[in-house]
């Protein structure tokens, strides 16, 4: 099976559209959300409508597929990503939808779950804009996902949850919140299972809202488990789930949203580095005449080339990893590399865009300063790039599942 470098006319089409919603919406919001922290609530509601999040992902049992029914689901997710944060990745993230929620509802949850939890969440002709949101940072365990402690423990038709969750992308105002929790710590690793919390479940409680270097207008909150209760069939994959639990491959099955979500995430971060490469390569072009000094051009040059080449080899990164998640083969070592490498690509793309553009370059009257805070904070979310490297290593030692 071999993978083809021409974007399906589909996959293509949403590309041209999100684009063009990403310049002509996104973009011109970008440094006014910046400095106020936020985005008034009526654009927030006109991203929802505009953006058309009911056709963005399944929220029924069927499969995102081309005129030639292949299946795109994937590649369509880590394409739009790109667009939608070289529009501006902040902005992008007060976009109404499920966001980072539903990359593990559609990997773990059963078809009944993907509809009820998915389905109301994308009708943007509510009253209200609808979020949803994935928790899985703890004070004490951070990338490290093994070392979780909020544990969930059965009591009849409900489960009980207790923990702290914290940096939760749109936390504090998501209608679902999935977070992963232990069933039983005498499994270890293998006893965690993905849970969906709905808005207003008893127990659940919004702590601080972070201040942030970067994608200041995104919200990242805290939250506290005290005895939150949730209904038995909130946990992803149906009570079924319990025993593959107990055979030991609960962890396996929490991983695995990871292996769809994040290179969605190194897309993301691909944006962000293209939006600095592109506005620096226009900048050169329009500042240095030919007449210019040869040395300080060839210099600059030279440097766009390298950007351009680590943009590219960082987006073959991720469309492998999608375009294998699309085709059901396991991806676990390749979405690790695509996300350990776009964002650390991206970062040295937005460095080299404020060197070339100088003085200017770390002027707030253009953006790059501002995609240099954005950018960092991909190299950690969502694992970061050093327990990338952890899982690559192991994956290519046969190691992968200890």
């Amino acid at each position: 099976m071999a993978i083809d470098f021409e974007l399906d006319d589909t996959v293509a089409t949403v590309r041209d559209f999100v684009h063009a919603f990403a310049d002509q919406t996104l973009r011109p919001l970008a440094r006014e959300a910046d400095e106020k922290g936020k985005l008034p609530a009526g654009v927030i509601k006109q991203l929802g409508q505009l953006a058309g999040n009911r056709a963005t992902i399944m929220a029924e049992e069927r499969v995102q597929t081309s005129e030639d029914k292949k299946p795109i689901g994937a590649m369509v997710g880590v394409v739009g990503s790109e667009e939608l944060a070289w529009g501006d990745p902040a902005v992008l993230l007060n976009i109404p939808g499920p966001g980072l929620a539903a990359p593990s509802i559609t990997a773990a949850g059963t078809p009944e779950q993907k509809k009820r939890f998915l389905a109301d969440i994308f009708n943007v002709e509510s009253e209200e804009p609808r979020f949803g949101a994935l928790a899985v940072t703890e004070p004490q365990a951070g990338s490290d996902v093994s070392n979780v402690q909020t544990t969930a423990v059965r009591d009849g038709d409900e489960w009980v949850l207790n923990g702290t969750k914290v940096y939760c992308t749109n936390g504090a105002r998501a209608d679902i919140v999935v977070v992963n929790a232990t069933l039983d710590k005498s499994l270890g690793r293998a006893g965690q299972k993905f849970f969906v919390i709905e808005k207003g479940a008893p127990g659940f409680k919004i702590g601080k809202i972070e201040k942030k270097m970067g994608i200041r207008a995104s919200e990242t909150a805290e939250f506290a488990l005290d005895d939150c209760r949730v209904p038995l069939d909130n946990i992803l994959g149906g009570v079924d789930a319990l025993e593959a639990a107990r055979e030991g491959s609960g962890f396996k099955g929490t991983m695995k949203t990871f292996d769809s979500s994040r290179p969605s995430v190194a897309a993301m971060a691909l944006g962000i580095g293209r939006a600095a490469y592109e506005y620096a390569r226009d900048w050169a072009a329009s500042e240095l005449p030919m007449s210019s000094n040869f040395t300080r051009r060839n210099a600059i040059t030279s440097k766009l080339g390298t950007m351009k080449r680590e943009l590219d080899s960082a987006r073959g990164l991720i469309w492998r990893a999608a375009w294998m998640a699309d085709n059901k083969i396991p991806n676990s070592k390749e979405a690790s590399m695509s996300k350990a490498y776009a964002p650390q690509a991206a970062l040295r793309c937005c460095i080299g865009a404020i060197q070339i553009m100088g003085p200017e370059g770390y002027s707030k009257e253009h953006l790059v300063e501002k995609w240099f805070r954005d950018i960092k904070v991909y190299d950690i979310f969502e694992g970061t790039g050093q327990i990338q490297r952890v899982i690559i290593s192991r994956a290519i030692l046969g190691r992968l599942d200890k």
